[in-house]
């Protein structure tokens, strides 16, 4: 299996993670979304951005974070925390 493939996963899970903290912000657009991306690793394309967001919430032009979402950020944000401090404690 190739680097790519092991790291789908993970960067699938990232990519909702990174969605939900630029909806944290402020009503946004799906293009809002696409910019903000696009420079990053996590660039993407309308075709794998609209499913996770039909996932999050259906049939919306715009997202906003509700309480639920607010609190799965919350909850990502810890996760994102604690696997950082391990890379690090394992790093170098």
């Amino acid at each position: 299996m190739s680097l790519d493939g092991k790291l789908g996963p993970i960067r699938k899970g990232l990519l909702e993670f990174l969605i939900l903290k630029i909806i944290s912000a402020d009503k946004v657009y799906v293009a809002d979304m696409l910019k903000r991306l696009s420079d990053t690793e996590f660039a993407t394309q309308e075709g794998t951005l609209y499913p996770l967001l039909s996932k999050m919430r259906r049939e919306r032009k715009y997202y906003k974070l509700t309480a639920k979402g607010k609190s799965q950020l919350a909850e990502l944000n810890e996760y994102w925390k604690q696997i950082n401090a391990t890379i690090d404690e394992l790093g170098n």
